[in-house]
């Protein structure tokens, strides 16, 4: 084996420890999640024929429930412990997909959807606790690489045999990978019993019981989250209408650059991670993301009029840097968000950066139709300023955070 290939093992193969076990239970959900998305809006559209229009509301009043109690179990998460709230939430989400074979119209879809999606946030929350919780804080940010790693090699194996199965477009085949996709959720939140159950840090006296609520630099940097995370849904919601609509590639090029991005995910997240384990680390990454998310925009944009082969170079050429940029949001916002926590409030913390986060995925679409397909190439352009914009002020944001946080210990 050449050193080459044996250093591409180590940016994928975590050491052994408690990261091998978060990794396997990433993997494991990863799975279920990559074949619940091909799964479960065909089955009510084809199988149970409910209106595409009433499951787009079934989903969307569950990913409203979802934001809204993002910071209460957030909360329930610190009270309960990170490693009994990670397998318990992923227990009960695996119960409440399984809760999907039993909805047979549009009201019964909307409230299984939103059982399974406020489990879901408390799962989210709790999966990035128990890192805090298993982990130092200096080995934090690697070990959220190997499990990103992870979970995109199970998204993607998980979807591609979900998709394999649905060409029989049969009640029973979708039934049968309902049931798979819970036992396999369920499943993997047992892989936590592996890891030691990490005592609770207690709330310091007169701290507040919502103090994430109180506190105006996270809540700042929140912001630049909402903003940063856009980076997701330029890739699954703008690139491929860009791309057919816009401009002379081929609309197969849409499905190359999604292998392009797994590939660079999986092989590069824990190496794009080195160096931001700390507050001023992460807060770079940033920085360096909003400027790549601007480069990337404006290759995007210039592939508009070209011919094809000079649009698909401006394409490929954008979703390189594209995906350079979501693993330095992804390391840099990882490290924002346990760096600006308190020990003892992971999870309320994490609970309200997830909230941030699902806030932006909530808007994209809007934010990108309106801006990128109403307007063409100057809506990237305009785009690329805004998530520059966020990127430069992340450096300012992490030191007042920081000074905040010196002022309170020596309080």
């Amino acid at each position: 084996m050449t050193a080459l290939h044996e250093k591409l093992i180590r940016q994928i193969y975590p050491p052994a420890g408690p990261v091998r076990v978060l990794v396997a239970a990433n993997l494991g959900h990863g799975l279920s999640n990559g074949m619940l998305l091909t799964v479960v809006v065909l089955y009510f559209t084809n199988s149970v024929h409910i209106p595409a229009t009433q499951v787009g509301i079934g989903l969307t009043i569950a990913a409203a429930l979802k934001m809204a109690v993002s910071v209460p179990l957030g909360h329930l998460i610190d009270v309960m412990g990170a490693r009994t709230a990670a397998i318990a939430f992923h227990l009960v989400r695996g119960a409440f997909i399984a809760g999907y074979v039993l909805a047979e119209g549009a009201v019964a879809f909307a409230v299984v959807a939103s059982l399974v999606y406020i489990a879901e946030s408390g799962a989210h929350s709790s999966q990035a606790t128990v890192v805090a919780a298993a982990m130092p804080p200096e080995e934090r940010i690697k070990a959220r690489a190997y499990t990103r790693s992870a979970n995109n090699i199970g998204f993607s194996v998980g979807a591609l045999g979900g998709g394999v199965a649905l060409t029989a477009d049969s009640r029973p085949v979708y039934v049968t990978l309902l049931v798979i996709c819970a036992v396999l959720y369920a499943a993997s939140g047992l892989v936590y019993l592996k890891l030691p159950n990490a005592p609770k840090v207690d709330r310091p006296a007169g701290a507040s019981r919502w103090e994430v609520l109180k506190d105006r630099p996270f809540a700042v940097f929140g912001l630049l989250n909402t903003l940063l995370v856009m980076n997701v849904g330029i890739l699954l919601v703008a690139l491929p209408i860009w791309i057919s609509q816009k401009t002379s590639a081929p609309p197969v090029l849409y499905s190359v650059i999604l292998v392009l991005n797994t590939v660079m995910v999986v092989l590069f997240q824990v190496r794009a991670s080195e160096g931001a384990e700390t507050i001023e680390g992460g807060a770079k990454a940033l920085r360096r993301c909003g400027v790549l998310l601007a480069v990337c925009c404006a290759l995007f944009a210039f592939a508009q009029g070209q011919s094809m082969w000079v649009a698909i170079a401006f394409l490929l050429a954008g979703a390189v840097v594209h995906a350079v940029s979501e693993l330095l949001y992804s390391a840099g916002s990882w490290a924002l968000a346990y760096e600006l926590a308190p020990e003892h409030a992971h999870g309320q913390y994490q609970g309200f950066f997830g909230m941030t986060s699902n806030l932006g995925s909530m808007v994209t679409p809007l934010v990108v139709t309106t801006l990128i397909i109403d307007q063409g190439w100057p809506g990237w352009l305009v785009l690329g300023a805004v998530l520059l914009a966020a990127g430069l002020a992340a450096p300012s944001v992490a030191r007042w955070a920081a000074a905040t946080r010196l002022q309170e210990k020596a309080v």
